[in-house]
């Protein structure tokens, strides 16, 4: 039986699936990555990375939290048979 909570982590699931592939793909290597492409490339020497690189790390984290917890919540739905 598929209930409504089921549908909603299983699109969460692949919205956050997609979203992770393309902003681990963002961040930079260590030649540089295709964050070079949209402004990431312009950093000061002095003082490490840009903004636009600690954002990206700030969201690319909280993506995973979300994935992380819809993980746990479709396991946690299939271990109890719901």
């Amino acid at each position: 039986m598929i209930t409504a909570l089921t549908i909603v982590l299983a699109v969460i699931l692949v919205i956050t699936s997609v979203l992770l592939v393309v902003l681990i793909l963002l961040h930079r290597g260590k030649g540089g990555g295709l964050s070079d492409l949209f402004g990431g490339g312009v950093s000061s020497s002095v003082g490490g990375s840009s903004v636009a690189e600690k954002n990206l790390d700030r969201l690319t984290v909280g993506i995973g939290l979300i994935w992380a917890a819809a993980i746990v919540a479709v396991g946690l739905l299939v271990r109890t048979g719901v």
